[in-house]
């Protein structure tokens, strides 16, 4: 299991588990990055934000707090 920010752009994954502080958890569940479900990343540049495309919608994360967010590829 890997950090979703250690995958390749075009990398098709699935959520395994989101740690970190409450605030972010609840963040990442209220946009639809559930464990279980699957993403594609679309971007995933040193100093820009994160780009994952999941359940027909673009989002964006900091580098930072998706050190938390433990994937699987797929």
């Amino acid at each position: 299991m890997k950090t979703i920010t250690e995958c390749k752009e075009g990398a098709e994954i699935r959520i395994s588990r989101i740690t970190g502080e409450l605030r972010f958890v609840n963040r990442a569940v209220s946009i639809g990055l559930t464990p279980g479900s699957r993403a594609e990343i679309i971007k995933n540049r040193k100093n820009r934000p994160l780009l994952v495309y999941s359940r027909d919608t673009m989002i964006a994360l900091n580098h930072r707090e998706c050190e938390n967010i433990y994937v699987e590829e797929v």
